[in-house]
């Protein structure tokens, strides 16, 4: 049977059925097994794409009806291959695509109903982007590929289309969390049911597969999932055309022999001069699947659901106008608020930071905009961030056209919007379990890794230093005596977490890049960020020379408190770890998160959000159990108060605070 590819052949909610004959990729003359070259001789370099020429292009929503007799609804959606138009100026892309849209459908549900759904796997045809590894750092912002320096990857074109979906954020069992290893090839279906047990909130779906999820969410595998609730109906917030998705990343695109862009993905990372390959960062950023789009506002009030779904770039918006200069502060704070985080509204408004709005890979925004602000201004986002490697070489996210034009908009900013809120903190928490996890800088293990601890009561039983001993200093407190369990995601499940137990996840980052640390099934608060100075952490080396292991030669040792202020108290699923502007050598940072693990149980994963770090062992698993079943397994220990494998994460002596809670 021909395989079906859809084409859409402009930026457009709506897809066009192609013939039954497949659409020819762009360069009939390169197979998707066939290394891109440049001949030698071409130095023509593509020429540049007009920002903010093409409409953003918004998906549609899918709202699944409850059956009355069941209490369940149930939806189908398809992955399929298509073809579709990232530029007006560019070839068609070929991509993959939740029920053939780029983004996948909105699902939106209530709180509290049910919704199985099957998500099938109908892709066909060739892997939909080639994969390149750069000596030359440059390179990696440059479309096409380079013969002296770039190395074709032959692998990635044999990749079959296999697939499992995760609901980022969602409260659901082990069994419908998407587990990594659990995916389908073509003509098969994963089952998921949901819940929708929770607060109102912005989750998104993505592709999970083991070992490629950096690949397969770059073809397109993405989507938003909205929660409603009556305390968010309450708000009377934007709907309708007035509620919008918007799904950032950046890609890079292959080119012809003479230069010009083919509209071919193309992942192409740096690997540097410890042969290690860094994450991917692109050149051209998209939102929901068009390059720079604009889009035209009435002078009313917005809602945008924000979601970054980049690899590894961060963003951090500002507001500009056309001559890039930047939109006065006062302007800004009273056109655009930030009313949510990941996992839901936020107590009260918060403006957006003066700096930014900064999203890391996974982290998502809920923002009210009042264009009566700025009727009849032509203004757009630019990206500012200074997390390596800053915005892409043309930093223009995306705009806004705003009519000049008084509309009768009878919304009002409420000056309360979750009146369920609770800000959560160490001292008034419930009796909880301590876990500790470190990331490892690459300048002294290679790669980033993530280390799972445990607690060494006798610090004097381990040898300083030691492979996989990490040592804390801070004030005020023992010395922390910290010991390696685990590693690799193959590695035995250490974490064990009691259903609906309450737990303080502490994860100290030792110094290189900035971790989105994203935990699954739970929502959390972050309740302290701390800097540290982690020079003393280091290789450790024999009398050769040779390196025996990685610890620490001196403690990691606090320098300051880092306040969590505004948008930062909110309800999240993926928080930053490591300071967000080019930090000091050595520098490391704590950051600590508290949550209840409930709602649900099964074998769930944490992670790095870096999508790269993720598929390169930044993934470790974790298991949550009923209590009275997890004092049941050998060894735990039938009727202790904590759960937890013999003591892993647990902190032991930890000293009362003034408020009468354990401290951490």
């Amino acid at each position: 049977m021909p395989e079906l590819i859809e084409t859409l052949t402009e930026p457009a909610p709506a897809p066009v059925t192609a013939p039954e004959s497949a659409p020819a990729i762009t360069e009939p003359e390169r197979t998707a097994a066939t290394a891109p070259a440049r001949a030698p001789e071409t130095t023509a370099e593509p020429a540049p794409l007009e920002p903010f020429a093409d409409p953003l292009r918004i998906p549609p929503v899918l709202r699944p009806e409850t059956d009355p007799g069941t209490g369940l609804a149930e939806l189908t959606v398809t992955t399929r291959p298509v073809l579709l138009p990232l530029h007006s100026q560019l070839p068609p892309s070929l991509m993959w695509a939740y029920d053939g849209q780029i983004p996948g459908p909105t699902v939106e549900v209530r709180r509290g109903a049910r919704l199985r759904v099957a998500w099938t796997n109908g892709l066909s045809g060739p892997y939909p982007l080639i994969k390149v590894e750069t000596k030359v750092q440059a390179n990696t912002m440059l479309p096409g590929y380079d013969p002296d320096a770039d190395t074709f990857d032959r692998g990635a074109p044999k990749l079959p289309p296999w697939t499992v979906v995760h609901l980022h954020g969602a409260r659901t069992g082990g069994g419908n969390d998407g587990w990594t290893d659990n995916a389908v090839a073509p003509g098969e279906t994963q089952l998921s049911e949901y819940a929708n047990d929770q607060a109102a909130t912005t989750l998104w779906y993505h592709d999970h597969a083991m070992n490629i999820t950096s690949l397969n969410v770059m073809t397109g595998l993405t989507g938003m999932y909205w929660i409603r609730d009556e305390e968010e109906e309450a708000l009377g917030l934007p709907d309708g055309p007035q509620e919008i998705p918007l799904v950032l990343c950046d890609r890079n695109l292959d080119t012809d022999w003479e230069g010009r862009l083919t509209g071919r993905l193309m992942h192409k990372v740096f690997r540097n001069e410890q042969d290690v390959p860094l994450p991917f960062y692109g050149p051209y950023t998209l939102v929901n699947g068009v390059i720079q789009p604009h889009l035209e506002v009435a002078a009313r009030w917005y809602r945008f659901r924000m979601v970054n779904g980049s690899n590894a770039r961060f963003f951090t918006l500002r507001l500009c106008y056309e001559d890039g200069t930047p939109v006065e502060r006062e302007l800004v704070d009273r056109a655009f608020h930030q009313i949510g985080t990941d996992s839901g509204l936020l107590p009260e408004p918060e403006p957006l930071p003066a700096e930014g709005l900064t999203l890391a890979p996974g982290e998502r925004a809920d923002v009210l905009a009042d264009f009566s602000v700025l009727r009849g201004m032509r203004v757009h986002w630019v990206n500012v961030s200074t997390n390596p490697p800053g915005p892409a070489p043309s930093p223009q996210v995306m705009q806004f056209r705003v009519e000049d034009r008084e509309e009768d908009d009878p919304f009002a900013l409420p000056p309360r919007l979750s009146p369920s809120y609770e800000r959560l903190s160490h001292a008034t928490a419930p009796d909880h379990e301590h876990r500790w996890v470190v990331l490892t800088p690459p300048d002294a293990t290679g790669m980033p890794m993530m280390w799972e601890m445990e607690t060494v009561e006798d610090a004097s039983s381990v040898p300083i230093p030691s492979d996989g001993v990490v040592q804390v200093r801070r004030p005020g407190r023992p010395l922390l005596t910290l010991r390696r369990v685990a590693t690799l995601f193959d590695d035995a499940t250490t974490f064990m977490v009691r259903q609906d137990g309450w737990e303080q996840w502490n994860v100290l980052n030792l110094g290189g890049p900035v971790h989105p640390f994203h935990i699954h099934l739970i929502r959390f608060q972050e309740t302290r960020r701390q800097n540290f100075d982690a020079r003393g952490f280091q290789p450790l080396l024999r009398a050769d020379g040779t390196v025996r292991g990685h610890g620490t030669v001196t403690p990691v040792t606090f320098t300051e408190e880092v306040p969590t202020e505004g948008a930062g108290r909110g309800w999240k699923d993926t928080v930053r770890v490591g300071d967000t502007t080019p930090p000091p050598a050595g520098s490391g940072q704590l950051v600590s998160v508290l949550g209840r693990f409930d709602g649900a149980s099964g074998r769930y994963m944490y992670h790095c959000h870096i999508l790269e770090h993720e598929d390169e062992a930044m993934m470790r698993p974790f298991s949550v159990m009923p209590g009275q079943v997890m004092d049941m397994r050998p060894g735990m220990g039938h009727g202790t108060e904590h759960g937890g494998g013999g003591g892993h994460g647990m902190e032991h002596g930890a000293a009362e605070s003034p408020e009468g809670g354990r401290t951490s």
